[in-house]
């Protein structure tokens, strides 16, 4: 009894961080507006209302407050999931419901509670949860996790996701419950009485249903039972006595409660399987009674007999399903629904109103509700499906009708008919039963109740459990449950009851807090009892306890009553722990506990008592007090200290479960005792506590016991170590001598974490005669061989040395390792354990010396563990052997805890010995794992690796095996910096080296590791527009003096500055082309008034000269399209802004408006139809095709005003060209095409076509066919479609089925191009646009397939072209179009020839289209100019220049940049001398000539658009040049030509210059532009204007970040916008409609590569080397550009590289795949870069002179010298760098004599900045700080001799191995042989004075003195001899060297080092260098 007594009152904890809690949600609530309503500030808790001022009060606010709505404030908390900041950890979320409104509030320790959402809805929310529901991801299986709150109300359920999106998910029935699960939600029905009434026996319906997705269907849930007869039998989950208690995301489980048996069942929920879906789905064909048959017909007709028409609110809902469901009611007055319900509610419900009829419990779906969801994708029925499954609405609210369709409720059904026709709603899910309760018969007096709450928790050995708290029972059940193998089973073990009257789970601390009956709080974990928890200020009632209670017979054995409950009051305990007859009301959170027990004590106890826990969140939890008050607590962890936490875990890993669970609860309760330990003792007491476990007695160890000197130990531990001495000792005088104040002192450092640099120097000045003291070890100190670890005392020990290892391998954890040491070489020494002891004192030695005692230890009783083995394992000397190619043991591992070990070990198996299965399959061959119980290991000998395999793979990849492997392995540069600089240089080697070389594919957490943070950024997605913030802060080259007025409307502002700015720097050129192309403000027209002049006649001068300045204003915008191409990222919630097209103007001296309105001079009609079509273009490419757009926006843009209609119509095309119109709803294009307005059809068909290129989509190949007579059946009616409409339709159909060689469409184009004139006016005007448009659509459908169009043969399309174009009889019309035509026209006589005037140009680019590239000489040579005078005279010049351009184009290979070929494409007969006897017509021959020129030099444009190539420029500039002179002689040729002829071969050629010179701004072409810009009058009309000014836009195509591509699709496209006859006025459509001007856009490509500097995030200059790849033109060559630079097209290109010597390299290889380059180019082209260091970027420095190298040119050594450090920050951006430079490396008063170190960081600063590695600064630091430290002999430790061991070492492999590329290895410079070179120098002058410590330590004697012994062991561990206690017979006494090499073989010391050791061991004294021959300097 005593022992438990002892438990009872020694083990209490204290509770932290008491503080009160109120929900915030209800603060919140009062003041939300919403809350007017609900008087919130009324809802006081009810017991509050009981200690108010008396009843006054209370009548008071319970007239305001019913209980109904008191009870509706919940609330529920969480650990946040998304961090308000990274770090803060600490933080919970509340979800608190009260009334119709829900508050999500975050908060957490550090920050208070603020309002993260809160949501208002119609009616009382029932209940609000959080859901996470998985999305199903576009293209694989993957789903995404979409969070959100989910909140019940009556009618529905709303989703608020946390990215935004609400869905309203209307109930079709009445619900009880919803539940959160992993895959959605999950809803309980509420069961009705007449429920049960109305179903027939046998057939009930489903209880349980689930919704995936709030757009998905409500389906029911399936379940499959355990049972021994129903084992198969699957069906739905109908059982209405089944209630859901708890459900559970991982694992996916539901707990369920039987109602009637009172038995709790645990399932598992999963994904519906096949089978089962198809079982349960089965129309029954058995008797009604099974379970399968839900809906047998039986059913339906009890109901229909048993319902009057009244009853059901359903009934105007089926009216609506149309015939054959029998008679539909009308509704009456008596009816319960009311029409203005379905209007006024929000979510379309139509509910019923309980006051007219107050049976009806549920509301009905309306069909437009139920259709609105019709599109959910679980949905496969006809659309009204889903009204007739719900609209079942009688009594009972369930989902009648999976099987049939419901007739109106008054029609009657033969009893056995079913309707088929209805699809079932498919199951989605099931729940599987895995366990449930036995029910054993005597055990309980009464069923138990409903659990009131279940929950998952597990114990601190990792058992789990699944718990639930049966009030009625006061017990909680306990079931231990593991996860098998199938992880979805779960196999559930014992269950264990505990007594308890609530209970919450710990998370984090892996325990639960019990509330018992007495009302003491209890810690437990899993189901042990750890101890009493004691709250602060809160007096538990056993406090006040008597004493025991006599044990009663009555159950309420653990519950004890507080002491001034008398006696009269045990009749009433009885009752509290019976179930109280009293029902008990409960909201979902709220207890009321009506036990009169309770209430009698509300009056008599004046003490508060805590009756319930809720709302635990990781550690806290808050009680609720007896007086309706809150307070929140937090219980203390099981360990704060990082070192105590790892041990417990290492302890925990190693012992059964039971010992573990003991020594973890002991230790809990000593750490967590009131007022216990400061945390600065955690340590102390952790040793103590665990070695009295073992069984020491730690007040006899003398470093033990001086542990307790730091703090005063709570009376608890104590009373406990206290034990009464026998006699007087020898101990007792060294414990009066252990506490003077100096022990105390010295001791200190111990054990408190030694700082890092090891000054633990204080211990050397222990007193002599205190080790000689304790030296005789008396027999008292003998291990308590009971003590409940002492058995565990060899495995205890060994996996703590395996966590001193790990900790050695962490920078930030190794001064803990010097506590743990201590504790380690005490069991070592008592374990008899002596290469361990040497182990510890190598790696310690002034600390290791100074313990001598030991105790003993009775090896009989100890469990020796097969893994401990004599030869300790060290991690430093087995890396070292790797290093040096030997082969060494697997090393030992805890699977969990030695994270760093297992990281560091594979890494240097797979980078240094460079095996590269290492990490994946050869695992076991370097790593064992250590694992509880182990009892036999491996056999040893297999472990043998073969050093055979040697490196296969090259290095270089090895290092990017292993970045990419310690990325995958979440190592960061974080992790890097800890691991200690000696072990570490192999990784930052191979980082090295990555950096340098670096893919571009690599992903963002490699090029994280590696420090190229611009590969990191590029592979995070980000565009430099939507970046505009961050880049836009710096350079921008605005123009000066413009206001913001101005800049904004001539809709050209939005061109990047930064990025135009880089690629023209020298002048202000893109400033100019604004100025050209602007059309927003008036013109300027100034007309000098002659003295004859009248006034009159002087304006009407003045108004004709603004119409020729018009006619250049209105074609302006075409140009302005192309130059502000896709610019702009629009803001959804603001229309486009589209500038003004303004034809007014001012005339000069007083600035006088002139205006063409005025009525004086005769103006075109529809002038400015046509052009302000082109501005809403222009206005709606500047939109990106990455920005979003939606339809709503689109329809947002529509102007009111009529007159802008047409604007419109060209954004609408705009928004088509770049991709946006597929977002434009079906039902919005039918509704613009119905208006019938001319230009929006135009705009609209070629808008969609566009954004459908080449996709042959049906949906628009019909709505371009309506517009296109040929296209529709000859029977259909003839539709009035205007001309124009029809030629865009017919390019449509082109552009649709572009390059699919689509025979119909083929056929019917064919036709089209010789489309007879019809009877009426039909077909006669502007045939030739129709015709040339049916042309270029054939020549698009069968684009570039030349002479293999496959089942084209018997169209002969070729010979038909040819006939079209040369004229001929017209063939007789084939197939369906033969009745359209028989009539001919009465207004054109055409004959029977063909008309070639209206036919040839279309079947000219037709054959140019088909034959495209093709090289098909035979097609090429039909297209040769005639070559003969007569001939001649029968073609019009103009088709001249298209026959050219067609031959050229279709011999593409043979186009060559230089005049001659230019000039071969002349006939012969023109270019020889004339015989001026023949009668030649002079004007003949030279429009020929220039015409056939022109077509050869728009040829040439067009194969070389996009390439700048600088010889196909100068030919055509040639050519321009010509043109221009023959225009300015007003000689014979000008007349000859004519005027107009010269200006359209002039036009052309500058065409072709323009699409050479592509996005490059060349400036002699934009000083033709600007020439012809400025000539506005004479023979100047718009169609040249046009030209010229397509010209400028497409040289500044996109702001010169867009260039031509010359793919099929892009020739094309530029053949129909550059068609070369130009409009000759603005309303000119008869040749080429004008809209075609802008399907240049089409060819348009994104090649500008903007190098942007990954620190400042600022465009900047950068070097690039291109390769080209081999052509038959030239060979493979690389050109080098200056960055932002317009790349060639990428398939001509084989590498990308980005060069040095200022950036990182980084290079992209196309000849693999063009994908990642092409996404870089889409995306604004932004390449990023990084500087390196000691460079500056090209702008601030174009010549390279300033960089850090310049100074270093001359001669290698003046480098370091001539290196200031106080320049260093104008080379590197690194900060760290530049603040050493400032502290470390200048003169300043303290360091003046430190001259010598100031010289040497310079040095290594110089070092780190040349080698591009500034990481390596503190490795250079840290290898100097050892090397000083040994040399002046002050080193504590021997770690930093290890780390320069492994540096060495690496070195050493690395030069051996290949002395020929030092350049990769990190180390190259000559600093590390002088530091090697200074530590053997100062080892061998120790070795010298001390060979005879050595010697005596090589045989085994004692250790040397605290001064010898540091030394010593520095010597040890750098020279690498191993431990010789049991060697040293062998190596003394050696006669020769052999014979000393012979015997050393097997003990592995490298060769140099023997050789120092061989003057000690071969007995010569007088020092190392005697022996003969071996100068030792060569090693």
């Amino acid at each position: 009894m005593s022992e438990v007594v002892y438990e009872e009152t020694a083990t209490m904890i204290a509770a932290g961080e008491l503080q009160s809690f109120v929900p915030f949600g209800r603060e919140h609530c009062r003041n939300h507006p919403n809350a007017f309503n609900l008087q919130l500030r009324e809802l006081q808790p009810a017991s509050e209302l009981w200690s108010s001022d008396g009843a006054a009060g209370l009548v008071g606010s319970l007239q305001e407050v019913s209980l109904q709505e008191r009870d509706r404030e919940c609330w529920q908390l969480r650990k946040g999931c998304r961090g308000v900041r990274e770090e803060d950890v600490e933080f919970e979320e509340e979800l608190y419901a009260a009334g119709n409104v829900v508050v999500w509030s975050q908060g957490s320790r550090t920050q208070a509670s603020s309002v993260y959402k809160a949501f208002t809805v119609d009616s009382p929310v029932q209940q609000a949860l959080w859901c996470n529901f998985a999305v199903p991801q576009n293209k694989k299986d993957e789903e995404e996790e979409e969070q959100t709150v989910c909140i019940v109300q009556s009618t529905c359920v709303n989703v608020h996701t946390v990215t935004g999106k609400d869905f309203i998910s209307p109930l079709p029935f009445q619900v009880s419950d919803v539940w959160a699960t992993k895959f959605g939600l999950l809803l309980e029905r509420k069961n009705t009485v007449t429920d049960a009434q109305l179903s027939p026996p046998g057939e009930p319906l489903p209880t349980v249903f689930s919704m995936l997705h709030p757009l998905d269907e409500i389906a029911p849930v399936v379940f499959k039972p355990t049972g021994l007869f129903d084992g198969s039998r699957v069906q739905y989950a109908s059982d209405s006595t089944m209630k859901i208690v708890f459900s559970c995301c991982q694992p996916s489980i539901v707990v369920s409660y039987d109602t009637v048996q009172g038995i709790h069942s645990v399932w598992a929920l999963r994904k519906v399987t096949h089978d089962e879906r198809s079982t349960v789905l089965r129309c029954p064909a058995e008797p009604v009674g099974t379970p399968l048959g839900l809906m047998a017909s039986g059913f339906l007709t009890s109901h229909l007999r048993n319902i009057s028409r009244l009853d059901s609110p359903g009934g105007s809902g089926t009216a609506g399903l149309g015939p054959g469901t029998g008679t539909s009611c009308p509704v009456g007055t008596g009816s319960p629904l009311h029409y203005s319900a379905l209007h006024s509610h929000q979510s379309r419900i139509m509910t019923s109103s309980p006051g007219i009829h107050s049976r009806v419990h549920s509301p009905s779906i309306s069909n437009m509700a139920a259709l609105s969801r019709a599109h959910s994708p679980g949905m496969a029925a006809p659309s009204f499906s889903g009204v007739a499954r719900f609209n079942t609405s009688f009594h009972s609210p369930s989902p009648r009708g999976h099987h049939g369709l419901l007739p109106s409720p008054n029609s009657t059904i033969n009893e056995t008919m079913l309707v088929p026709e209805m699809e079932p709603i498919i199951p989605d899910l099931c729940i599987e039963q895995l366990w449930s309760e036995t029910v054993t018969a005597g055990c309980h007096r009464e069923m138990s109740s409903q659990a009131s709450k279940v929950f998952l928790t597990s114990d601190v050995c990792e058992n789990c459990y699944l718990c639930f708290l049966v009030e009625s029972h006061q017990q909680l059940r306990c079931v231990k449950f593991i996860e098998s193998n199938d992880t979805s089973q779960l196999i559930f073990a014992s269950v264990t009851s505990i007594p308890a009257k609530d209970a919450e789970p710990l998370q984090n601390i892996d325990a639960m807090l019990v509330l018992e009956a007495c009302g003491s709080l209890v810690l437990y974990t899993g189901i042990t009892r750890v101890s009493k928890v004691f709250v602060p200020g809160l007096l538990s009632p056993t406090f006040s306890m008597t004493n025991h209670l006599p044990h009663l017979s009555t159950p309420v054995e653990n519950v004890s009553t507080p002491a001034n409950a008398g006696s009269r009051h045990l009749q009433r305990l009885d009752e509290a722990v019976m179930p109280s007859p009293v029902s008990e009301l409960r909201g979902p959170n709220i207890k009321h506990h009506e036990a009169s027990f309770l209430e009698d004590y509300t009056f008599q106890q004046a003490m508060p008592y805590i009756h319930a826990l809720r709302d635990p969140v990781c550690n806290r939890v808050t009680l609720e007090l007896n007086s309706g008050t809150m307070l929140r607590i937090s219980i203390p962890e099981i360990a704060t200290s990082e070192l105590v936490r790892k041990c417990l875990q290492a302890i925990r890993l190693i012992l059964p479960k039971e010992a573990a669970m003991k020594v973890l609860v002991k230790w809990y309760n000593i750490y967590n005792a009131p007022g216990g330990p400061s945390a600065h003792a955690e340590w102390n007491l952790f040793v103590t506590c665990f070695m009295t476990l073992m069984g020491y007695n730690t007040e006899r160890l003398t470093w033990t016991r001086n542990l307790h000197f730091e703090v005063p130990l709570s009376p608890v531990i104590a009373a406990k170590k206290a034990r009464p001495s026998d006699g007087g000792s020898d101990e007792d005088w060294d414990y009066v001598l252990g506490s003077h104040y100096h022990r105390q002192m010295n001791f200190q450092p111990v054990c408190s974490p030694v700082d890092s640099s090891g000054s633990n120097n204080t211990l050397t000045t222990e007193t002599e005669s205190l080790s000689s003291a304790s030296a005789p070890s008396s027999p008292s100190l003998k291990l308590d061989s009971s003590a409940p670890l002492f058995p565990h005392i060899p495995a205890l020990f060994y996996v703590l040395h395996l966590l001193y290892q790990e900790l050695q391998l962490d920078e930030l954890q190794r001064a803990r390792a010097s506590s743990l040491v201590c504790l380690l070489q005490q069991l070592a020494r008592d374990l008899q354990l002596d290469e361990y002891v040497d182990l510890y004192w190598r790696d310690y030695p002034a600390l290791i010396s100074s313990f001598t005692e030991s105790f003993l230890i009775d090896q009989a009783q100890m469990q020796h563990p097969s893994f401990l083995r004599t030869e300790p394992p060290c991690v430093f000397s087995w890396l070292s052997s790797c290093l040096r190619g030997e082969e060494s043991p697997p090393f030992p591992y805890l699977p969990g805890i030695c994270q760093r070990t297992r990281l560091l070990v594979l890494s240097y198996a797979l980078y240094i010995t460079g095996d590269e299965n290492a990490t994946s399959t050869d695992v076991s061959k370097y790593l064992v794992k250590l694992s509880a119980g182990q009892k036999s290991c491996a056999s040893e000998p297999h472990y043998r690796r073969q050093s055979s395999v040697k490196v296969k793979f090259s290095s270089e990849s090895l290092a990017v095996q292993l970045v990419a492997w310690l990325t995958s392995e979440g190592f960061t540069l974080k992790d890097l910096e800890s691991v200690p600089f000696g072990v570490a240089l192999p990784i930052r080697e191979a980082i090295y080296r990555c950096r340098e070389q670096p893919c571009s594919d690599w992903s963002e957490e490699v090029c994280m590791l590696i420090g190229r943070q611009d590969l990191t950024r590029q592979a995070h997605k980000m565009t430099l527009a939507k970046s505009k913030a961050s880049v836009g802060s710096g350079l921008s080259l605005e123009p000066p003096a413009t206001t913001e007025a101005d800049e904004e409307e001539d809709g050209m502002s939005d061109i990047i500055q930064e990025v135009t700015g880089l690629i023209w720097s020298q002048d202000l050129r893109v400033q100019e082309v604004r100025r050209l192309l602007q059309s927003s403000r008036p013109v300027r027209v100034s007309v000098v008034q002659l003295p004859e002049v009248s006034d009159h006649e002087y304006i009407e001068e003045k108004e004709n000269k603004l119409l020729q300045l018009c006619q250049r204003t209105m074609a302006l915008p075409v140009g302005r399209g192309l130059f502000t191409l896709f610019s702009y990222h629009p803001v959804p919630t603001e229309p486009l802004p589209v500038p003004k097209l303004n034809l007014t103007g001012r005339a000069p001296p007083r600035n006088t408006m002139v205006d063409l309105n005025s009525g004086n001079i005769d103006v075109p009609p529809n002038m400015t139809s046509w052009p302000s079509f082109h501005n809403g273009v222009a206005a709606g490419l500047k939109i990106a095709p990455a920005s979003q757009v939606d339809s709503a926006w689109i329809a947002y843009n529509k102007p009111k005003s009529p007159e802008l209609a047409n604007e419109y119509a060209g954004f609408l095309m705009a928004l088509g060209l770049n991709g946006h119109l597929t977002k434009l709803a079906t039902l919005n294009i039918h509704d613009y095409l119905t208006k019938g307005h001319e230009m929006t059809s135009i705009g609209l068909l070629l808008g969609v076509s566009s954004a459908k290129l080449g996709t042959m989509d049906m949906s628009i190949t019909r709505l371009l066919s309506i517009h296109i007579p040929a296209l529709l059946p000859p029977t259909s009616t003839e539709l009035d479609v205007p001309h124009n409409v029809q030629v865009a339709a017919v390019i449509g159909i082109g552009l649709v089925y572009q390059g699919t060689g689509h025979r119909h469409n083929a056929e019917v184009l064919l036709s089209e191009i010789g489309r007879p004139p019809g009877p009426e006016m039909e077909y006669c005007t502007d045939r030739e646009s129709y015709s040339l448009a049916a042309g270029l659509a054939l020549g698009m459908v069968c684009l570039g397939h030349g002479s293999n169009l496959i089942g084209m043969t018997d169209l002969n399309v070729p010979e038909q072209l040819y006939q079209y174009m040369v004229g001929g009889h017209r063939r007789a019309q084939a197939g369906a179009n033969r009745e359209r035509h028989k009539s001919p026209s009465y207004q054109i006589k055409e004959g029977d020839t063909i008309n070639v005037d209206v036919t040839c140009p279309g079947a000219t680019l037709a054959l140019a289209m088909i034959y495209l590239k093709t090289n098909n000489r035979s097609i090429a040579d039909w297209l040769k100019p005639p070559d003969t005078w007569f001939l001649l005279d029968f073609i019009k010049p103009e088709f001249l220049l298209l026959r050219t351009l067609a031959r050229c184009i279709i011999m593409w290979d043979e186009i060559l940049p230089n005049t001659e070929w230019v000039k071969s494409n002349i006939p012969q007969i023109m270019r020889g001398t004339f015989d001026p006897s023949e009668d030649i017509n002079m004007e003949t021959m030279a429009q020929a000539q220039d015409y056939i020129t022109a077509g050869a030099c728009m040829a040439l444009g067009l194969r070389f658009a996009g390439s700048a190539n600088s010889d196909a420029f100068d030919c055509l500039y040639e050519f321009a040049r010509t043109f221009m002179k023959i225009m300015s002689f007003a000689g014979t040729a000008a007349v000859q030509t004519g005027y107009y002829n010269l200006q359209t071969g002039l036009s052309m050629i500058l065409l072709a210059m323009s699409m050479v010179m592509s996005g490059t701004g060349n400036l002699k072409v934009l000083q033709l532009c600007r020439f012809f810009h400025k000539r506005t009058g004479g023979e100047m009309n718009y169609g040249f204007h046009m030209a010229h000014h397509m010209a400028l836009g497409l040289l500044f195509l996109g702001g010169g970040r867009y260039t031509l591509s010359t793919s099929n699709s892009a020739i094309a496209a530029l053949l129909c916008a550059l068609y070369p006859h130009f409009p000759a006025h603005s309303t000119d459509n008869r040749y080429h409609l004008q809209a075609l001007r802008h399907l240049a856009v089409l060819a348009a490509e994104p090649r500008l590569l903007v190098p942007v500097d990954v620190d400042s995030l600022k465009p900047c200059y950068a070097l690039l080397e291109v390769t080209y790849k081999e052509t038959k033109w030239y060979d493979e060559t690389t050109v080098e550009l200056m960055a932002p630079t317009m790349l060639p097209e990428l398939h001509h290109l084989k590498r990308v590289k980005v060069k040095g010597p200022r950036y990182w390299e980084l290079s992209i290889d196309l000849s693999k795949e063009t994908q990642h380059l092409k996404s870089i180019l889409s995306k604004d082209g932004v390449l990023y870069v990084k500087l390196r260091a000691g460079q500056l970027p090209y702008k601030d420095d174009p010549q390279g002179w300033k960089s850090l190298l310049a100074s270093t040119v001359n001669h290698r050594n003046s480098g370091v010298r001539a290196f200031k450090p106080e320049a260093i920050s104008t080379f590197t951006s690194e900060p760290t760098l530049v603040s050493f430079a400032e502290l470390f490396c200048k003169t300043s008063e303290g360091m003046k004599h430190r001259e010598d170190t100031l010289m040497l960081f310079s040095a290594m600063l110089y070092e780190c900045v040349m080698q591009e590695c500034p990481e390596m600064l503190p490795t250079y630091i840290a290898i100097e700080q050892a090397v000083g430290a040994l040399s002046r002999s002050d080193l504590l430790q021997t770690f930093p001799l290890w780390q320069l061991r492994l540096v060495v070492e690496l070195w050493d492999s690395r030069m051996l191995r290949s002395a020929t590329n030092h350049h990769d290895a990190l180390l190259t410079s000559e600093f590390l042989p002088v530091m090697k070179n200074m530590v053997d120098v100062a080892l061998d002058s120790w070795l010298k004075e001390n060979s005879s410590v050595l010697r005596s330590y090589m045989r085994g004697e004692a250790l040397p003195k605290e001064t010898q012994s540091v030394t010593l062991a520095c010597f040890l561990v750098y020279r690498s001899i191993p431990c010789l206690r049991n060697t040293h017979t062998q190596l003394e006494g050696c006669r020769s060297l052999g014979d000393l090499l012979s015997r050393s073989s097997q003990l592995g010391i490298p060769l140099r080092d023997l050789l120092r050791l061989a003057p000690v061991l071969l007995g010569s004294v007088s020092g190392p260098r005697t022996l003969p021959g071996f100068p030792l300097q060569a090693f």
